[in-house]
Protein backbone atom coordinates (compact mmCIF):
# COMPACT_ATOMS: atom_id res chain seq x y z
CA UNK A 1 0.00 0.00 0.00
CA UNK A 2 1.06 3.04 -0.64
CA UNK A 3 1.08 4.84 2.73
CA UNK A 4 2.42 8.62 1.67
CA UNK A 5 -0.68 8.43 -0.71
CA UNK A 6 -2.94 7.34 1.71
CA UNK A 7 -1.76 9.50 4.40
CA UNK A 8 -2.39 12.48 1.97
CA UNK A 9 -6.19 11.15 1.50
CA UNK A 10 -6.42 11.46 4.98
CA UNK A 11 -6.11 14.97 4.94
CA UNK A 12 -7.63 15.88 1.97
CA UNK A 13 -10.64 14.00 1.89
CA UNK A 14 -12.91 16.65 3.43
CA UNK A 15 -10.91 20.01 1.64
CA UNK A 16 -13.27 21.89 -1.18
CA UNK A 17 -12.26 21.64 -4.49
CA UNK A 18 -10.33 24.53 -5.44
CA UNK A 19 -8.92 25.16 -1.86
CA UNK A 20 -5.38 25.48 -0.83
CA UNK A 21 -3.88 22.04 0.65
CA UNK A 22 -1.54 22.24 3.60
CA UNK A 23 1.32 19.53 4.29
CA UNK A 24 1.33 17.29 7.36
CA UNK A 25 4.07 15.35 8.07
CA UNK A 26 3.42 12.05 9.34
CA UNK A 27 4.51 9.14 11.23
CA UNK A 28 4.07 5.81 9.06
CA UNK A 29 4.92 2.39 9.51
CA UNK A 30 7.81 1.26 7.64
CA UNK A 31 8.39 -2.70 6.55
CA UNK A 32 10.25 -3.35 9.73
CA UNK A 33 7.36 -2.36 11.65
CA UNK A 34 8.90 0.27 13.44
CA UNK A 35 8.05 4.11 12.75
CA UNK A 36 9.25 6.17 10.35
CA UNK A 37 8.65 9.94 9.20
CA UNK A 38 7.96 11.10 5.41
CA UNK A 39 6.41 14.29 4.44
CA UNK A 40 3.34 13.79 2.32
CA UNK A 41 2.68 16.60 0.18
CA UNK A 42 -0.37 17.01 -1.72
CA UNK A 43 -0.26 18.30 -5.28
CA UNK A 44 -0.51 22.09 -5.92
CA UNK A 45 -4.37 23.77 -6.46
CA UNK A 46 -5.83 27.01 -5.86
CA UNK A 47 -3.16 29.22 -4.12
CA UNK A 48 -0.71 26.20 -2.85
CA UNK A 49 2.13 26.21 -4.29
CA UNK A 50 5.63 25.18 -3.51
CA UNK A 51 8.30 27.24 -1.81
CA UNK A 52 10.91 28.44 -4.00
CA UNK A 53 14.50 28.60 -3.02
CA UNK A 54 16.95 31.25 -4.79
CA UNK A 55 16.17 34.69 -6.08
CA UNK A 56 15.58 38.43 -4.48
CA UNK A 57 13.61 37.21 -1.87
CA UNK A 58 16.42 34.66 -0.79
CA UNK A 59 18.88 37.02 -0.65
CA UNK A 60 16.91 39.43 1.54
CA UNK A 61 16.68 36.65 3.64
CA UNK A 62 19.94 35.96 4.17
CA UNK A 63 21.11 39.84 4.38
CA UNK A 64 18.59 40.04 7.35
CA UNK A 65 19.52 37.25 8.79
CA UNK A 66 23.31 37.75 8.50
CA UNK A 67 23.26 41.23 9.58
CA UNK A 68 20.93 40.26 12.36
CA UNK A 69 23.66 37.64 13.60
CA UNK A 70 26.65 40.02 13.49
CA UNK A 71 24.08 42.26 15.93
CA UNK A 72 23.45 39.39 17.96
CA UNK A 73 27.49 39.25 18.34
CA UNK A 74 28.11 42.40 19.05
CA UNK A 75 25.96 42.06 21.81
CA UNK A 76 27.54 38.81 23.37
CA UNK A 77 30.82 40.31 22.96
CA UNK A 78 30.78 44.16 24.20
CA UNK A 79 30.83 42.48 28.02
CA UNK A 80 34.20 41.29 27.10
CA UNK A 81 35.14 44.17 25.76
CA UNK A 82 34.67 46.00 28.52
CA UNK A 83 35.53 43.59 31.35
CA UNK A 84 38.84 45.99 32.60
CA UNK A 85 36.90 48.85 32.95
CA UNK A 86 33.31 47.31 34.22
CA UNK A 87 35.08 45.76 36.90
CA UNK A 88 36.48 48.72 38.60
CA UNK A 89 34.00 50.96 37.97
CA UNK A 90 31.36 48.07 40.08
CA UNK A 91 34.35 46.26 42.43
CA UNK A 92 34.20 43.39 41.01
CA UNK A 93 36.76 40.36 40.13
CA UNK A 94 37.30 37.31 37.76
CA UNK A 95 34.59 35.09 39.25
CA UNK A 96 31.52 37.66 39.20
CA UNK A 97 32.91 38.40 35.29
CA UNK A 98 32.56 34.46 35.37
CA UNK A 99 29.35 34.14 36.34
CA UNK A 100 28.23 36.96 34.33
CA UNK A 101 29.28 34.92 31.28
CA UNK A 102 28.00 31.84 32.65
CA UNK A 103 24.53 32.84 33.30
CA UNK A 104 24.04 35.01 29.94
CA UNK A 105 25.27 31.25 27.91
CA UNK A 106 23.26 29.03 30.23
CA UNK A 107 19.93 31.69 29.75
CA UNK A 108 20.47 30.90 26.24
CA UNK A 109 20.70 27.33 26.57
CA UNK A 110 17.79 27.38 28.61
CA UNK A 111 15.23 29.38 26.63
CA UNK A 112 16.61 27.70 23.05
CA UNK A 113 14.42 24.52 23.06
CA UNK A 114 10.80 26.31 23.84
CA UNK A 115 11.79 29.17 21.34
CA UNK A 116 12.91 27.22 18.57
CA UNK A 117 10.14 24.83 19.04
CA UNK A 118 7.65 27.97 18.85
CA UNK A 119 10.10 28.84 15.64
CA UNK A 120 8.82 25.77 13.82
CA UNK A 121 5.28 25.57 15.22
CA UNK A 122 4.45 29.64 14.58
CA UNK A 123 6.50 31.51 11.93
CA UNK A 124 9.70 31.88 11.63
CA UNK A 125 9.85 36.22 10.49
CA UNK A 126 7.55 37.01 13.50
CA UNK A 127 10.01 35.33 16.11
CA UNK A 128 13.12 36.44 14.57
CA UNK A 129 11.76 40.29 14.61
CA UNK A 130 10.14 39.87 18.59
CA UNK A 131 13.15 38.48 19.71
CA UNK A 132 15.56 40.90 17.88
CA UNK A 133 13.51 44.05 19.78
CA UNK A 134 13.72 42.17 23.34
CA UNK A 135 17.16 41.03 23.26
CA UNK A 136 18.04 44.97 21.87
CA UNK A 137 16.18 46.59 24.79
CA UNK A 138 17.72 44.66 27.53
CA UNK A 139 20.89 45.22 26.03
CA UNK A 140 20.54 49.21 26.70
CA UNK A 141 19.35 48.48 30.11
CA UNK A 142 22.39 46.36 31.00
CA UNK A 143 23.85 49.97 30.39
CA UNK A 144 21.68 51.15 33.14
CA UNK A 145 23.75 48.82 35.55
CA UNK A 146 25.11 50.10 39.00
CA UNK A 147 25.61 46.92 40.54
CA UNK A 148 26.65 43.32 39.79
CA UNK A 149 22.95 42.37 40.44
CA UNK A 150 21.89 45.07 38.21
CA UNK A 151 24.39 44.13 35.55
CA UNK A 152 22.99 40.30 36.00
CA UNK A 153 19.19 40.30 35.58
CA UNK A 154 19.24 42.44 32.15
CA UNK A 155 22.51 40.43 31.14
CA UNK A 156 20.59 37.15 31.73
CA UNK A 157 17.17 38.43 29.68
CA UNK A 158 19.42 39.64 26.62
CA UNK A 159 20.26 35.63 26.93
CA UNK A 160 17.26 34.91 27.02
CA UNK A 161 16.05 37.30 23.89
CA UNK A 162 18.61 35.71 21.64
CA UNK A 163 17.91 32.57 22.50
CA UNK A 164 15.87 31.13 19.85
CA UNK A 165 17.81 33.56 17.15
CA UNK A 166 20.08 30.96 15.78
CA UNK A 167 17.71 28.53 15.38
CA UNK A 168 15.31 30.45 13.50
CA UNK A 169 17.95 32.09 11.19
CA UNK A 170 19.81 28.91 10.42
CA UNK A 171 16.06 27.46 9.55
CA UNK A 172 15.45 30.34 7.28
CA UNK A 173 18.40 30.52 5.56
CA UNK A 174 18.78 26.84 5.45
CA UNK A 175 15.47 26.85 3.28
CA UNK A 176 15.81 29.88 0.95
CA UNK A 177 18.37 27.81 -0.72
CA UNK A 178 18.80 24.43 -2.39
CA UNK A 179 21.16 22.22 -0.46
CA UNK A 180 23.77 21.77 -2.57
CA UNK A 181 24.77 25.39 -2.15
CA UNK A 182 23.95 24.81 1.64
CA UNK A 183 27.29 24.86 2.98
CA UNK A 184 28.66 28.10 0.85
CA UNK A 185 25.18 30.05 1.70
CA UNK A 186 26.05 29.07 5.72
CA UNK A 187 29.31 29.91 5.31
CA UNK A 188 28.41 33.42 4.45
CA UNK A 189 25.73 33.61 7.16
CA UNK A 190 28.37 32.14 9.87
CA UNK A 191 30.55 34.95 8.84
CA UNK A 192 28.24 37.07 10.76
CA UNK A 193 30.13 35.40 14.12
CA UNK A 194 33.39 36.79 13.67
CA UNK A 195 32.38 40.19 12.26
CA UNK A 196 30.23 40.76 15.10
CA UNK A 197 32.92 39.82 16.91
CA UNK A 198 34.98 42.14 15.40
CA UNK A 199 32.80 45.03 15.36
CA UNK A 200 32.02 44.37 19.47
CA UNK A 201 35.32 43.85 20.37
CA UNK A 202 36.46 47.19 18.64
CA UNK A 203 33.62 49.80 18.45
CA UNK A 204 32.93 48.59 22.34
CA UNK A 205 36.52 49.17 23.86
CA UNK A 206 36.54 52.55 21.53
CA UNK A 207 33.67 53.95 22.66
CA UNK A 208 34.16 52.48 26.29
CA UNK A 209 37.62 54.44 26.21
CA UNK A 210 35.82 57.21 25.39
CA UNK A 211 32.58 57.60 26.72
CA UNK A 212 32.89 54.91 29.87
CA UNK A 213 32.19 50.97 29.55
CA UNK A 214 28.10 51.90 29.13
CA UNK A 215 28.39 53.60 26.05
CA UNK A 216 27.98 50.40 23.62
CA UNK A 217 25.56 48.75 25.45
CA UNK A 218 23.61 51.70 24.10
CA UNK A 219 24.90 52.19 20.82
CA UNK A 220 24.27 48.67 19.60
CA UNK A 221 20.82 48.55 21.13
CA UNK A 222 20.13 50.74 18.04
CA UNK A 223 20.67 48.36 15.10
CA UNK A 224 18.95 45.24 16.60
CA UNK A 225 15.61 47.03 17.04
CA UNK A 226 15.91 48.36 13.17
CA UNK A 227 16.58 44.86 11.79
CA UNK A 228 14.03 43.19 14.01
CA UNK A 229 11.32 45.28 12.22
CA UNK A 230 12.65 44.65 9.00
CA UNK A 231 12.69 40.98 9.61
CA UNK A 232 8.80 41.15 9.61
CA UNK A 233 8.84 41.37 5.62
CA UNK A 234 11.18 38.15 4.86
CA UNK A 235 9.41 35.47 2.74
CA UNK A 236 8.76 32.61 5.21
CA UNK A 237 7.68 28.40 4.50
CA UNK A 238 4.58 27.05 5.82
CA UNK A 239 4.60 25.45 9.22
CA UNK A 240 4.56 21.99 8.82
CA UNK A 241 2.39 20.17 11.04
CA UNK A 242 4.28 17.06 12.82
CA UNK A 243 1.51 14.35 13.65
CA UNK A 244 1.17 10.38 14.40
CA UNK A 245 -0.55 8.26 11.92
CA UNK A 246 -3.46 8.64 14.48
CA UNK A 247 -3.70 12.61 13.48
CA UNK A 248 -2.51 13.20 17.02
CA UNK A 249 0.60 15.88 17.47
CA UNK A 250 3.81 15.27 17.93
CA UNK A 251 4.25 16.87 21.59
CA UNK A 252 7.60 19.33 22.06
CA UNK A 253 8.73 16.22 24.17
CA UNK A 254 8.19 13.73 21.35
CA UNK A 255 9.93 16.10 18.86
CA UNK A 256 13.11 16.37 21.11
CA UNK A 257 13.25 12.97 21.46
CA UNK A 258 12.44 11.61 18.03
CA UNK A 259 15.82 14.30 17.14
CA UNK A 260 17.89 11.63 19.44
CA UNK A 261 16.90 8.97 17.10
CA UNK A 262 19.55 10.60 15.09
CA UNK A 263 23.05 8.94 15.39
CA UNK A 264 24.92 11.35 13.25
CA UNK A 265 23.09 14.54 15.21
CA UNK A 266 23.74 13.07 18.52
CA UNK A 267 27.51 13.20 18.02
CA UNK A 268 27.29 16.27 16.17
CA UNK A 269 25.44 17.51 19.62
CA UNK A 270 27.85 16.13 21.84
CA UNK A 271 31.01 17.37 19.85
CA UNK A 272 29.81 20.94 18.96
CA UNK A 273 28.91 21.12 23.27
CA UNK A 274 32.99 20.14 23.95
CA UNK A 275 34.45 22.33 21.36
CA UNK A 276 32.34 25.34 22.51
CA UNK A 277 34.61 25.15 26.07
CA UNK A 278 37.09 26.00 24.25
CA UNK A 279 35.55 28.47 21.95
CA UNK A 280 33.67 30.37 24.29
CA UNK A 281 36.33 30.53 26.48
CA UNK A 282 38.45 32.21 23.79
CA UNK A 283 35.98 34.71 22.91
CA UNK A 284 35.08 35.75 26.55
CA UNK A 285 38.34 35.76 28.02
CA UNK A 286 40.78 37.01 25.15
CA UNK A 287 40.85 40.61 25.54
CA UNK A 288 41.85 40.71 29.06
CA UNK A 289 44.35 38.23 28.88
CA UNK A 290 46.28 40.68 26.08
CA UNK A 291 45.49 43.41 28.55
CA UNK A 292 47.18 40.67 31.14
CA UNK A 293 49.90 40.16 29.10
CA UNK A 294 50.99 43.23 27.27
CA UNK A 295 50.16 45.47 29.46
CA UNK A 296 47.81 47.85 27.40
CA UNK A 297 44.56 49.68 27.91
CA UNK A 298 40.93 48.41 26.67
CA UNK A 299 40.74 50.26 23.56
CA UNK A 300 44.36 48.54 22.49
CA UNK A 301 43.31 44.89 23.76
CA UNK A 302 40.15 44.79 21.82
CA UNK A 303 41.89 46.10 18.53
CA UNK A 304 44.18 43.43 18.37
CA UNK A 305 41.67 41.29 18.51
CA UNK A 306 40.83 43.01 14.82
CA UNK A 307 43.24 40.31 12.89
CA UNK A 308 42.32 37.19 14.50
CA UNK A 309 38.14 37.65 13.78
CA UNK A 310 39.04 39.61 10.65
CA UNK A 311 40.93 36.38 9.52
CA UNK A 312 37.69 34.10 10.50
CA UNK A 313 35.75 36.26 8.68
CA UNK A 314 37.54 34.54 5.77
CA UNK A 315 37.50 31.02 7.59
CA UNK A 316 33.60 31.05 7.50
CA UNK A 317 32.92 31.27 3.53
CA UNK A 318 36.22 28.71 2.35
CA UNK A 319 35.08 26.39 5.10
CA UNK A 320 31.44 26.23 3.31
CA UNK A 321 33.11 25.79 -0.06
CA UNK A 322 35.27 23.56 0.79
CA UNK A 323 32.55 21.82 3.03
CA UNK A 324 30.54 21.47 -0.31
CA UNK A 325 33.20 20.57 -3.07
CA UNK A 326 34.08 17.55 -0.16
CA UNK A 327 30.39 16.64 0.03
CA UNK A 328 29.77 16.22 -3.85
CA UNK A 329 32.71 13.91 -3.81
CA UNK A 330 32.12 12.00 -0.61
CA UNK A 331 28.97 13.38 1.87
CA UNK A 332 30.91 12.77 4.95
CA UNK A 333 33.68 15.17 3.53
CA UNK A 334 31.13 17.57 5.45
CA UNK A 335 31.71 15.83 8.65
CA UNK A 336 35.80 15.42 8.19
CA UNK A 337 36.04 18.72 7.43
CA UNK A 338 34.92 19.96 11.20
CA UNK A 339 36.98 17.17 12.72
CA UNK A 340 40.52 18.13 11.44
CA UNK A 341 40.11 22.58 11.70
CA UNK A 342 38.74 22.27 15.04
CA UNK A 343 41.10 19.86 16.05
CA UNK A 344 44.29 21.93 14.53
CA UNK A 345 42.68 25.19 15.99
CA UNK A 346 42.93 23.85 19.44
CA UNK A 347 46.45 23.35 18.84
CA UNK A 348 46.41 27.00 17.62
CA UNK A 349 45.20 28.34 20.44
CA UNK A 350 47.24 26.17 22.69
CA UNK A 351 50.34 27.79 21.27
CA UNK A 352 49.32 30.95 20.88
CA UNK A 353 48.90 31.26 24.52
CA UNK A 354 52.10 29.97 25.51
CA UNK A 355 53.94 33.05 23.21
CA UNK A 356 51.23 35.23 24.75
CA UNK A 357 50.15 36.12 21.74
CA UNK A 358 53.28 38.19 20.24
CA UNK A 359 55.21 36.79 17.27
CA UNK A 360 54.72 33.40 16.11
CA UNK A 361 52.02 33.57 19.24
CA UNK A 362 49.67 36.36 16.90
CA UNK A 363 50.08 34.01 14.14
CA UNK A 364 48.85 31.00 15.60
CA UNK A 365 45.95 32.73 17.42
CA UNK A 366 44.98 34.12 13.73
CA UNK A 367 45.49 30.46 12.20
CA UNK A 368 42.63 29.51 15.33
CA UNK A 369 40.30 31.89 14.16
CA UNK A 370 40.68 30.83 10.79
CA UNK A 371 40.84 27.20 11.50
CA UNK A 372 37.47 27.33 14.34
CA UNK A 373 34.83 29.56 12.32
CA UNK A 374 35.39 26.87 9.00
CA UNK A 375 33.56 24.33 11.26
CA UNK A 376 30.53 26.70 11.84
CA UNK A 377 28.77 26.11 8.10
CA UNK A 378 29.20 22.30 8.09
CA UNK A 379 27.54 22.08 11.34
CA UNK A 380 24.85 24.60 10.48
CA UNK A 381 24.72 22.54 6.76
CA UNK A 382 24.60 19.34 8.95
CA UNK A 383 22.00 19.91 11.10
CA UNK A 384 19.42 21.11 8.13
CA UNK A 385 20.44 17.75 6.04
CA UNK A 386 19.29 15.58 8.61
CA UNK A 387 16.57 17.60 10.32
CA UNK A 388 12.87 16.52 9.40
CA UNK A 389 10.75 19.84 7.90
CA UNK A 390 8.95 19.97 10.75
CA UNK A 391 11.98 20.48 12.87
CA UNK A 392 14.33 22.61 11.11
CA UNK A 393 14.34 25.46 13.58
CA UNK A 394 14.25 23.32 16.45
CA UNK A 395 17.56 20.98 15.68
CA UNK A 396 19.17 24.35 15.76
CA UNK A 397 17.54 25.15 19.13
CA UNK A 398 18.59 21.36 20.25
CA UNK A 399 22.48 22.23 18.78
CA UNK A 400 22.50 25.51 20.72
CA UNK A 401 21.20 23.75 23.86
CA UNK A 402 24.19 21.22 24.03
CA UNK A 403 26.25 23.90 22.60
CA UNK A 404 25.90 25.39 26.38
CA UNK A 405 24.93 22.93 28.56
CA UNK A 406 27.57 20.51 27.31
CA UNK A 407 30.15 22.92 27.70
CA UNK A 408 30.50 26.50 26.06
CA UNK A 409 27.48 27.52 28.93
CA UNK A 410 29.78 26.95 32.07
CA UNK A 411 33.38 27.60 30.17
CA UNK A 412 33.71 31.48 31.03
CA UNK A 413 33.04 30.24 34.77
CA UNK A 414 35.06 27.46 35.17
CA UNK A 415 38.22 29.84 33.40
CA UNK A 416 37.46 32.17 36.03
CA UNK A 417 37.97 30.36 38.80
CA UNK A 418 40.57 28.77 37.59
CA UNK A 419 42.26 31.98 37.00
CA UNK A 420 41.19 33.17 40.37
CA UNK A 421 42.86 30.67 42.05
CA UNK A 422 46.13 30.86 40.51
CA UNK A 423 46.36 34.95 41.07
CA UNK A 424 44.48 36.39 37.70
CA UNK A 425 47.54 37.61 36.63
CA UNK A 426 48.35 37.01 32.66
CA UNK A 427 49.66 33.42 33.34
CA UNK A 428 46.70 32.15 35.77
CA UNK A 429 44.36 33.24 32.99
CA UNK A 430 46.61 31.79 30.17
CA UNK A 431 46.62 28.43 31.90
CA UNK A 432 42.98 28.33 32.60
CA UNK A 433 42.34 29.25 28.17
CA UNK A 434 45.23 26.51 27.81
CA UNK A 435 43.11 23.74 29.61
CA UNK A 436 39.93 24.95 27.91
CA UNK A 437 41.58 23.66 24.77
CA UNK A 438 41.05 20.19 25.53
CA UNK A 439 37.36 20.61 24.66
CA UNK A 440 38.32 21.32 21.16
CA UNK A 441 39.87 17.87 20.90
CA UNK A 442 37.22 16.12 22.48
CA UNK A 443 34.93 17.84 20.17
CA UNK A 444 36.88 17.38 17.00
CA UNK A 445 36.86 13.25 17.78
CA UNK A 446 32.77 13.57 18.22
CA UNK A 447 32.77 15.05 14.58
CA UNK A 448 34.40 12.03 13.17
CA UNK A 449 32.28 9.51 14.77
CA UNK A 450 29.32 11.34 13.29
CA UNK A 451 30.40 10.82 10.16
CA UNK A 452 29.63 6.99 9.75
CA UNK A 453 25.96 7.66 10.13
CA UNK A 454 25.65 11.00 8.30
CA UNK A 455 24.22 9.11 4.81
CA UNK A 456 22.11 7.23 5.89
CA UNK A 457 20.27 9.68 8.02
CA UNK A 458 19.94 11.73 5.27
CA UNK A 459 18.35 9.36 3.00
CA UNK A 460 15.73 9.27 5.48
CA UNK A 461 14.29 12.86 4.79
CA UNK A 462 15.73 13.22 1.30
CA UNK A 463 11.71 13.23 0.07
CA UNK A 464 11.26 15.97 2.19
CA UNK A 465 9.71 19.16 1.02
CA UNK A 466 8.80 23.20 1.56
CA UNK A 467 5.96 24.83 0.28
CA UNK A 468 5.30 28.48 0.60
CA UNK A 469 3.37 30.60 3.30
Amino acid sequence: MDWCLFATRLETAETMEGTALNMRTVLLPDSDSKFRRRSCVAKESGNSKEYKTGGGSSLYILIICTLLYMVNYMDRQVLAAVVEPMKAALNLDDSHIGILGTVFLLSIALFSFPVAYLVDRWSRRKAIGIMAIIWSVFTFLTGKAWSFTTLLIPRALVGAGEAGYSAGGTAMVGAAYDSKKRGAVMGIFNMAIPLGVALGSVLGGVLAKAHGWQAPFFAFAIPGIILGIMAFFMKDYKTVEYTHESGAKVTFFQSIKKLFTIPSLVWVLVGYGLANIMSMSFLFWTPAFIQRAWGVDVAAANAVMVPIVLAAIVGSPVGGILADIWFKKNPRGRLYLPAITVMLSAACMAGAIYFQMKGIGMALIVAYGVLNVMALPCLSAISQDVAPVAQKGLVWGLMVFCMYAFGGGWSPYMVGAISKVLGEGAQGLGTALTIATIGGILGGLCYLMAAKPYVADMEKVKDDQLMAE
